[in-house]
């Protein structure tokens, strides 16, 4: 596709009338219209309820009003929107969708080409998958691709397997798995930061940097997700894949060329070289833990056990913590540091790069070193990045004092940074998978993951719940880096300044 040229494609959601369809896939496309990112395009809506076009055409416009998007152009936006009922094991219902699939082809001129978004639960992705080869709706003149999120199988077993379904009807290069960490503005941003400026990169290794923290904390419990939440905890549901995409990211060495292969083959590279952690060191590389009950904002808050549909006696951990090495030249003896849990202290996700002290800091304060330089990218809720410096206090004495520089996308630029699942479609639709993730990253992560998981699920524990809700999360966590001789960076001081 050239690069001014707009993408062209008939999107089918599968799960249509769902909460992801609502929240983010109707709002972020109806951005890429206003933007004039979208000319040529049609929508099928797929979904098990019974609604006719027009009750779904007014789904979606409730859908982009209530998220805050202007009127304007709506009617016309909506016009391209149609419904399908449809039962995902009946292969008459495939034949049906193709059908209208093939009407709205010719009339919009959409060239045969096809996007399929599974917005739904993933134990039917392998069936619709094998449907949509097995029914003709993969037979087409233009693009075909396949769009999933997460979570991509329970196990590496299970992934694999779900992946031997997908490749019947799809090759790799048209396999999107989606990992909306991927489509932030400043996780994207860390290869920029990387790459584009001399002042990072020759410092980007074990020679300066000491320690690398990566925090993802949510005020939020489990809410009405209890049930799912049973079967993953936070060890599946964020480690295994946005955890570990923000650790390939900041450790990959620099691509040939920023080309989709190029930087995925560096981040396998990465993965690869994980070290993997087994049997009784996980207790020494890694801390999970439980929320019990707490206030956030004088609200009494229940704990884990006693949410909805969750074992009053549940082993799910709702807290990770863990320390990984990367056993290559660049990074040999660097810690990173990665925490998130649900119930802490504040919504944030940040990455902490602390570099190592000089050999001789000649500047003290008040009889104490100054702390070290720390580059902090912030990625939400606020997006931006800070650099912690030492600099001459004013007036007579020589003393220093830190400082911060910042920018902030907000502040700079005045308005909101678009929406991850915009950027993704977007990408998708362009035939960019770049910020997606290649089966071989998946199969790593599930093969560091699931040499814990298999430990934690052996070993009751005993201590649950070990955190109170509003916290940063239990004491093992600090212990964790103290036994190193660091600390965690409290995320709520290090806040980005806006402009």
């Amino acid at each position: 596709m050239k690069q001014n040229e707009k993408p062209t494609a008939l999107i089918m959601i599968f799960g249509a009338t769902g909460d992801l369809a609502n929240r983010k896939l109707f709002p972020s496309l109806y951005q890429l219209y206003e933007k004039g990112n979208l000319d040529r395009f049609a929508v099928i809506g797929v979904a098990r309820r019974s609604l006719s076009h027009e009750q779904f055409k007014q789904n979606v416009k409730d859908s982009i009003l209530s998220s805050g998007n202007s009127s304007e152009n709506i009617d016309e936006f909506i016009s391209h929107f149609f419904y399908h009922s449809h039962d995902v094991t009946n292969s008459s219902s495939y034949t049906a969708l193709n059908q209208l699939a093939g009407r709205l082809d010719s009339s919009f001129q959409l060239d045969g080409n096809r996007i399929f978004y599974l917005a739904m639960a993933p134990e039917f992705f392998g069936t619709i998958a094998e449907h949509l080869k097995l029914d003709g709706l993969t037979n087409v003149d233009g693009f075909k691709r396949l769009v999933i999120e997460k979570p991509f199988g329970h196990d590496l077993a299970s992934a694999k397997k779900l992946n031997q379904q997908i490749r019947t009807a799809f090759s790799e290069n048209e396999i999107y798995r989606i990992d909306h960490y991927l489509g932030k503005e400043m996780v994207q941003n860390i290869e920029v930061i990387r790459f584009a400026n001399a002042m990072f990169e020759p410092l980007w290794n074990n020679r300066y940097i000491s320690n690398i923290q990566i925090t993802s904390s949510e005020v939020l419990g489990v809410e009405e997700r209890g049930r799912y939440y049973e079967k993953s905890g936070a060890l599946r549901d964020m480690v295994q894949n946005h955890m570990l995409q923000m650790v390939a990211l900041l450790a990959m060495e620099p691509p040939i060329r920023l080309t989709t292969d190029e930087i995925r083959s560096e981040k396998v590279r990465v993965l690869r070289a994980l070290r993997q952690v087994q049997g009784l060191d996980v207790d020494k590389y890694f801390v999970r833990g439980q929320y019990g009950e707490g206030k956030i904002n004088e609200d009494q808050l229940p704990a884990y056990r006693n949410e909805e549909m969750v074992d009053p006696n549940s082993n799910t951990e709702t807290f990770v913590a863990g320390k990984l090495m990367i056993d290559n030249f660049r990074w040999a003896g660097v810690p990173f540091y990665i925490r998130t849990g649900k119930r802490m202290l504040t919504k944030q996700t940040k990455i902490v790069v602390q570099f190592k002290d000089i050999p001789m800091n000649l500047y003290y304060q008040t009889e104490k070193m100054l702390n070290p330089n720390l580059l902090v990218i912030h990625i939400q809720p606020e997006e931006g990045i800070t650099l912690h410096f030492n600099a001459k206090k004013s007036g007579q004495s020589l003393d220093a004092t830190p400082v911060k520089l910042s920018f902030a996308n907000k502040g700079i630029n005045g308005m909101n940074t678009p929406e991850a699942y915009e950027l993704l479609l977007y990408d998708c639709m362009r035939g960019d998978a770049t910020n997606f993730t290649h089966w071989d990253e998946v199969a790593l992560s599930w093969s560091f993951v699931d040499n814990i998981s298999n430990v934690w699920e052996k070993t009751k524990e005993t201590r649950y719940p070990n955190y109170e809700s509003g916290t940063m999360g239990p004491q093992g966590a600090i212990n964790l880096l103290e036994k190193d001789g660091f600390h965690w960076w409290p995320v709520t001081n290090l806040d980005v300044e806006t402009c």
